[in-house]
């Protein structure tokens, strides 16, 4: 830029330069002697040319402090203690059981066989103990007098006659400059590696999920549930949800059960996840059971057995639909003609047919909870003996099955009244997914749920018993729990009721059987009868599933036994005419 000052001939300060000579002059034309800008900018340099170095201060920058709690683990050991935690729950939820279900001290046993067998079979097993086994491996070096260059210390390892600077080293004496550009450019290496190394492993950790499927809290109940079918415990899925749901299993907000040098490493993912929020469902529970007891026999030829069926389709049958023995009869007898594998997994059961997917007997809802499957057949049975459509069906013989049972109008309505018991006095309406308004309880209620919370929330530091903090607390009257206790033990619905009769000449009632309707699931639109919407919806409830979830399990069942029974027509009819042609021909 041309200087701000006054031309020495005419005073002028306005200056402008001519762009091809350089040269500056003023408004007037009067050149200002010894004064020229020229351009430096050149495309080719020469091998002389000089360059003016920047050398930077030695000074290192200060290392930011980390805000980090130094208790919480992280990585590899973080997951270590989630599976110590884990097992630890675990350990407590098998003395719940053993205490409540009054269960064998050898049920200990197999859980904690079973539950080495999930560890091996997950598809990221937890790692050994990293800081142990760290101060074992260098233990181990110091032991044995290796010479090896310490990962701590790498400068250690290198020698004057590696190093490639020591040649020049009389060198760097001489030029202090050199040096000085030699140590930055082994500290650009350097730090340019780091930022490598930090951006891999930070790629690495932002894919990596702290707790997969396979690592959360129900893979205990998984276990608890194979456990149990190994000893041939008859027990349902809905046993463990019960006991969940009341907070007399280990499950729900365990971690107040941990200690607090266990709690205080835990990160808030791992609290995240060893807090579930809700019981486990049917179908959930029994996804991680199928998995598991499958890849135990696939792996390991552990196999597991069948369902003690029947225990637990007296119960379905006793509980849940408020039958008697003939019932009983009738659903075993029907399930063995729809073939129902009794296993956690069908690839367990040894008599299931292997068939194309595109059979028409392919047995889709194999794999489901076999408590669903047995109250599936119940309905079956109810609705060939009932219809339960509206229409009156009578037997016509003394020997049929369907005069042992009770009348259908007084069936339906003692079954109605169960239900509404159910509402009443049922341990499930304090759970979470149950909207209970405070004001719409009366005083017994009022006081179960105080009992509930009692039992629940409060957790005595000093280890007192439930009645001492009871009357330290809650020092109240409980004279009426065992007269609500016996109010709410169940008993069967078809005690005093009268039995089915027997038609006498009505040709116009229909028989057990006749007429049979089938309800497509899938139909949206369509409405189930009175009688069987009424069983449907206590049914699922019972067992934990949804109301269209079952209709489909019972619509496959009968057309599963509508094929069945033309079969059996057909192989009837062969027999026939094989028999007439057979008599034909000694004729």
């Amino acid at each position: 830029m041309a200087p701000r000052r006054k031309c020495p001939f005419c005073g002028s300060k306005q200056w402008h330069k001519d762009s091809s000579s350089g040269l500056v002059a003023c408004s007037e034309g009067h050149v200002i002697q010894n004064f020229r800008n020229e351009s430096g900018e050149t495309q080719d340099l020469g091998n002389y040319t000089m360059r003016k170095r920047i050398l930077k201060s030695g000074r290192k920058k200060r290392a930011r402090q980390s805000r980090a709690d130094p208790k919480l683990y992280h990585g590899e050991r973080a997951r270590f203690h989630y599976y110590q935690c884990l097992q630890l729950v675990l350990r407590k939820q098998i003395a719940a059981l053993i205490a409540l279900w009054d269960l064998p001290p050898e049920f200990e046993t197999v859980c904690r066989d079973i539950w080495g067998l999930h560890l091996t079979l997950l598809p990221r097993p937890p790692p050994a103990e990293p800081y142990h086994h760290m101060r074992e491996q260098r233990g181990s070096d110091s032991d044995t007098g290796d010479t090896k260059p310490s990962l701590d210390n790498p400068k250690e390892s290198r020698s004057e006659d590696d190093d490639p600077q020591s040649s020049s080293s009389s060198s760097e004496e001489e030029d202090p400059e050199l040096a000085e550009l030699l140590r930055e450019n082994s500290e650009l290496s350097s730090s340019d590696e780091e930022k490598d190394h930090t951006s891999q492993k930070q790629g690495v950790q932002s894919n990596y999920r702290f707790v997969s499927t396979y690592d959360r809290p129900v893979n205990c109940i998984a276990v608890l549930v194979v456990a149990c079918w190994t000893m041939r415990l008859p027990v349902m899925y809905k046993d463990f949800i019960d006991v969940i749901e009341s907070y007399e299993l280990p499950y729900l907000d365990f971690l107040r059960l941990l200690s607090s040098d266990m709690t205080c490493h835990l990160t808030k993912h791992a609290v995240r996840a060893l807090s579930p929020h809700f019981a486990p469902s049917t179908f959930y529970i029994h996804r991680f059971a199928s998995r598991l007891a499958k890849l135990m026999y696939a792996n390991y030829g552990v196999f597991t057995p069948e369902l003690n069926a029947s225990p637990v389709l007296w119960r379905v049958v006793q509980q849940c639909l408020g039958g008697t023995p003939t019932l009983y009869g009738l659903a075993k007898r029907l399930g063995y003609i729809l073939s129902l594998p009794l296993t956690l997994h069908p690839s367990l059961s040894p008599t299931l047919r292997r068939i194309a997917p595109g059979d028409p007997d392919i047995h889709i809802y194999d794999n489901i909870p076999p408590e669903l499957a047995l109250v599936a057949t119940a309905i079956v049975v109810l609705k060939l003996v009932y219809g339960l459509d509206g229409k009156l069906r009578l037997p016509r013989d003394i020997k049929d099955p369907a005069s042992a049972l009770p009348d259908v109008r007084g069936y339906v309505s003692a079954f109605r009244r169960m239900s509404e018991a159910d509402d009443r006095h049922n341990e499930k309406r304090f759970s979470s997914k149950v909207s209970m308004p405070t004001g719409d309880m009366d005083l017994a209620t009022i006081d179960e749920f105080l009992d509930f919370c009692e039992r629940v929330l409060i957790k005595s530091p000093r280890g007192e018993s439930d009645q001492q903090i009871l009357d330290n607390y809650f020092p109240l009257s409980t004279e009426s729990g065992g007269a609500r206790l016996e109010a709410i033990a169940p008993h069967s619905i078809v005690e005093g009721l009268s039995a089915t009769k027997i038609n006498v000449g009505e040709t116009t009632v229909l028989q057990p059987g006749e007429s049979y309707t089938i309800y497509h699931s899938r139909d949206i639109l369509g409405n189930l009868s009175e009688e069987q919407a009424l069983i449907i919806t206590r049914s699922a409830k019972w067992v934990g599933v949804s109301d269209d979830y079952l209709c489909e399990v019972v619509e496959r069942f009968e057309r599963r036994l509508r094929r069945w029974y033309y079969k059996e027509r057909r192989r009837e009819k062969e027999e026939s005419e094989r028999e007439r042609l057979f008599d034909g021909m000694k004729d």
